[in-house]
C-alpha cells in the first residue's frame, strides 16, 4: 500500500512546490497600480527619490504626481487624480468642503520654522529678537511683531554692522491665498496680535487685520508654494532672503543631503504650530496608498529621511542624530483658528492684493 501512495504524494508535493514558485514569480512580476496625485511642492523630492519609487513599486504602486500650492489644490480640477496631498489641516479642510471628500490620512507632520543666517541671527539676538539654544534659536514673535509694526528696518537695529541695509524687518512667506505655510504664519501672528489667544470669530479677525495685513502686503511678490522661497533662500543668500518662513522638514532635508551652507541657521518661532500633511483619497487606490504612507514602517523610514515626523517618533529621533542636529525637545504649540475664521482673514487680505 505504501508503494501505491508514494507516487501520489510525489505528485501532490510537486504541484505544491510549483504553485509556490508560480505565486512568487507572479507577485514579483505583477504590474504595479498607477496612482496619480497632486501634492504640495515641498513633498516633490520625497516622491521622486529613487529609493521611494522602488519601494512603492515593490509595495504595488507607481505614483505619479503634479505639484501645486497646498491651498491652491482645492481650486484645481481633480478629475483623473487618485489623491490630493496638501500640507496643513486648513488646506485639507478646504479640499474636503470644496470637493466633498470624506476620508483622509494624517501621514506625517512638521513644525514651522524661519530659515536665516548666522550673522543675521546674531543681530536679532543683540536686539532681543532671538535666543540662542545651541543648534537653533528661538524667536519671541511678540517682540518681533512689535518692531515690524513700527516699520523697523534692518539698519535701525543696534549692533548691526554686517547687515545695515534699508530692507524692512519682515519674515518672507508664500502667498496666503494659495499656500499653507503662509496660512500657518497667519495663524501664529493672529494669535499673538489677539493677546496670545486663538482668533475665534470673524469679529476678532477683523480686529487684528490692520496689524496683520502689512505683514503680507509689504513683502511684494510671493511664491504660490513653499519650495520656491526656500530655494531662493538657499541659492541667493542673506541679501535676498534674510528671514524665510518654512517647514522644519525642508531644512532637515538639506542637512541630510549634505548640501548646506556653513552660515545657515534655523529659528523656531514662539509660539509655534504643527503642520500636518494630509492625504485625501479620491479613489480606492488613493485610499490604499494613504494607508501605506501612514503606517508602513519601511515607507516611514524614507519619510523621516526628508525631515518629516511620523507616528513613530523614535524614527525621527534616530534620524536627526545622524545629522548631528538637536531640534527642540518641546515647542510651545498652538491650535490654528477654525476653518471659517482663517478663511475669513485670508479673504479679507485677498481683497487688498
Amino acid at each position: 500500500m505504501n508503494k501505491a501512495i508514494a507516487p501520489i504524494l510525489t505528485v501532490v508535493l510537486a504541484l505544491g512546490v510549483g504553485f509556490l514558485i508560480y505565486s512568487s514569480v507572479k507577485d514579483r512580476f505583477a504590474q504595479p497600480v498607477v496612482v496619480r496625485g497632486v501634492i504640495g511642492s515641498e513633498k516633490e523630492a520625497l516622491f521622486k527619490d529613487p529609493e521611494m519609487v522602488a519601494l512603492l513599486r515593490r509595495k504595488g504602486f507607481t505614483v505619479q504626481t503634479d505639484n501645486a500650492g497646498s491651498r491652491q489644490i482645492a481650486t484645481l480640477d481633480l478629475k483623473g487624480y487618485d489623491f490630493a496631498f496638501p500640507a496643513g489641516v486648513p488646506a485639507a479642510e478646504k479640499l474636503r468642503r470644496d470637493k466633498g471628500i470624506k476620508k483622509s490620512f494624517d501621514v506625517f507632520f512638521t513644525p514651522m520654522a524661519i530659515a536665516s543666517w548666522t550673522p543675521l541671527v546674531k543681530i536679532l539676538e543683540a536686539n532681543g529678537l532671538a535666543v540662542n539654544k545651541g543648534a537653533y534659536s528661538l524667536m519671541p514673535l511678540d517682540k518681533f511683531l512689535a518692531l515690524t509694526a513700527k516699520n523697523t528696518r534692518w539698519s535701525d537695529l543696534k549692533s548691526n554692522s554686517s547687515f545695515a541695509v534699508k530692507k524692512p524687518l519682515l519674515i518672507n512667506t508664500t502667498d496666503p491665498r494659495r499656500s499653507n505655510s503662509a496660512a500657518m504664519f497667519m495663524a501664529l501672528t493672529s494669535y499673538v496680535l489677539n493677546g496670545d489667544n486663538v482668533v475665534q470669530s470673524a469679529a476678532q479677525g477683523q480686529k487684528v487685520l490692520p496689524e496683520l495685513e502689512p505683514l503680507f502686503l509689504k513683502q511684494g511678490f510671493q511664491e504660490s508654494s513653499s519650495q520656491g522661497p526656500f530655494e531662493n533662500y538657499f541659492l541667493l543668500g542673506a541679501g535676498a532672503a534674510p528671514l524665510v518662513f518654512i517647514y522644519e522638514s525642508q531644512y532637515l532635508e538639506k542637512l541630510a543631503e549634505k548640501k548646506t551652507r556653513a552660515d545657515m541657521r534655523l529659528i523656531y518661532p514662539q509660539p509655534n504650530v504643527f503642520t500636518k500633511h494630509v492625504l485625501l483619497p479620491l479613489s480606492d487606490n488613493g485610499a490604499k496608498l494613504g494607508e501605506l504612507l501612514s503606517n508602513d514602517p519601511e515607507v516611514q523610514k524614507l519619510e523621516v529621511k526628508y525631515g518629516y515626523r511620523t507616528n513613530n517618533p523614535q524614527l525621527f529621533t534616530d534620524f536627526v542624530k545622524t545629522l548631528g542636529y538637536s531640534p527642540p525637545d518641546q515647542l510651545e504649540v498652538i491650535e490654528t483658528p477654525r476653518y471659517e475664521v482663517l478663511e475669513g482673514m485670508i479673504g479679507s487680505i485677498e481683497k487688498k492684493y
